[in-house]
């Protein structure tokens, strides 16, 4: 499947990351690529986040995929989980880089701690997830957990922090190169 004819929605973890982070790079080379606003990154509503990912996955036009990083796997996991089936059946696909363990979230990111506990139920679309050896907030043996758990196949990006800006995981390209490859897995390429 092309990127042209989906609609990308990227789901930034806390804080919202920045002009530095991967996915908003991402965003500006993927014409339907476009960012889930949330009205407050540092301290999350886990019932405003889902309602705002439900809807833009039904204002969706084009079948949709989803993009997260950090908390915002664990949203998409959440939304993936809980909501209608009318409107997770238009997501094709989901990307997920870094989850936090959110066993651990109460002593390492506490404002987090309102999206536990993690869904462990086989997600309803194909997904990828990729995850750090040495990433802060979860281990690696953690996020191969989740990506059983829900179906995901799972991608080792090595020693690569967070991966996030502040993790020199600027741009990102061997990512951009992973989603390339999985949005090939994908459904019909030509139309």
């Amino acid at each position: 499947m092309k990127t042209s004819q989906t609609d990308i929605l990227i789901l930034p973890g806390l804080g919202g990351g920045g002009p530095d982070y991967w996915y908003e790079r991402w965003s500006a080379k993927l014409k339907t690529a476009r960012r889930i606003e949330q009205p407050d990154w540092d301290n999350p509503d886990r019932s405003v986040w889902l309602g705002n990912i439900e809807k833009k996955i039904f204002e969706a036009e084009r079948p949709v995929i989803l993009i997260g990083h950090s908390l915002g796997v664990i949203a998409a996991v959440h939304a993936a989980t809980s909501l209608p089936k009318s409107v997770t059946s238009k997501v094709m696909g989901g990307y997920f880089v870094a989850p936090p363990d959110m066993a651990r979230a109460p002593e390492t990111l506490p404002e987090i701690a309102v999206f536990a506990p993690v869904p462990e139920d086989p997600l309803p679309f194909p997904s990828v997830l990729v995850a750090s050896r040495d990433d802060p907030y979860c281990s690696h043996e953690k996020a191969e957990d989740y990506s059983y758990a829900w179906g995901a196949r799972f991608e080792s990006a090595g020693e690569s922090g967070h991966i996030n800006a502040d993790s020199g995981q600027g741009p990102w390209p061997e990512g951009l190169l992973s989603f390339a490859q999985f949005m090939s897995t994908l459904g019909p390429s030509d139309a």
